[in-house]
């Protein structure tokens, strides 16, 4: 038996999708927004405390966190009793910080990784730790998706729909924060070339719904809140794709949308390694590429 330990909503995305392509039988210890994400795909979930979950599993299987600390603990009881643990790294950045808290480093049996950039970066941080690159099947599931949604919004003709994904960033690390980026785009809109009919703003899963409210009263643009639909939804509406370097960006580059990262001046370079990504500094000529 396996027990699949998740908080944030990318590990949270990846897992659900390959615990439903493998019709695996689990036990889950879920918190924050994975546990959502977990039953719209698979229904209703018994979740169980991370001790007890651990104690009844063989092995673990385990996204990976920013901010919480539920993986990394979930990972070191494993280690401590000497079962087997596995995390999915879900993205392309921050991969060192994930394994560590307060100074202590705990890194799992095997890390998992979605495509060769990822392994390359993962094998440079942990050389001495089994990778292993695993088919993404949350990217699959997503393409599937988006093959049998019809957009309820089409932009008109030589107009543009911008979908703007939003996610929580502190700016002790990132130089910036999620406020930052969304005006320094905003005030940049007419980089994009054209007419902006509508900018979805989509909070983040670990986000207050009404977080961005006050860009509404801020701007006298076409703002509308997102988030109370699915991704793929908002997505299809859209033609372009707006935001920082949330793994969500990566799914409108599957989506087929214009990807822009908008970090501000003065911010964190952009982690991404996706080279289809355009950049708004590039755009504004705020400062020279560095990447």
């Amino acid at each position: 038996m396996i027990t699949v330990v998740a908080h944030d909503a990318g590990g949270a995305e990846i897992l659900s999708s390959f615990v439903r392509r493998e019709s695996m039988r689990c036990l889950y210890v879920l918190e924050g927004p994975a546990r959502g994400i977990f039953e719209q795909k698979l229904g209703s979930i018994v979740t169980l405390p991370l001790q007890e979950g651990i104690a009844r599993s063989s092995a673990v299987l385990c996204g990976t966190s920013w901010k919480s600390d539920l993986e990394f603990n979930g990972i070191k009881m494993a280690r401590s009793i000497g079962k087997r643990s596995t995390a999915f790294i879900d993205h392309w950045i921050c991969y060192q910080e994930r394994f560590e808290r307060g100074g202590e480093i705990c890194l799992p049996d095997e890390i998992w990784v979605g495509d060769t950039s990822a392994e390359s970066l993962a094998k440079e941080a942990f050389p001495k730790t089994q990778i292993r690159v695993v088919e993404n099947p949350y990217f699959e599931d997503i393409k599937k998706e988006l093959a049998g949604v019809r957009p309820q919004h089409v932009s008109a003709a030589g107009c543009i729909s911008v979908l703007y994904l939003c996610e929580p960033l502190d700016d002790t690390y990132w130089g910036y924060v999620e406020e930052d980026a969304l005006r320094y785009f905003l005030d940049n809109l007419a980089c994009l070339g054209q007419p902006v009919e509508r900018i979805v703003v989509r909070p983040h899963p670990s986000e207050l719904a009404g977080k961005y409210d006050w860009v509404q009263h801020e701007f006298t643009l076409p703002i509308v809140r997102g988030g109370r639909r699915a991704l793929v939804d908002e997505l299809a509406e859209c033609d372009v794709v707006v935001g920082c370097e949330t793994m969500a960006m990566i799914v409108g580059l599957h989506a087929g949308k214009r990807v822009i990262s908008c970090i501000p001046p003065g911010g964190k370079a952009c982690g991404l390694p996706q080279p289809e990504i355009e950049h708004l500094c590039d755009l504004v000529g705020d400062r020279p590429s560095v990447r």
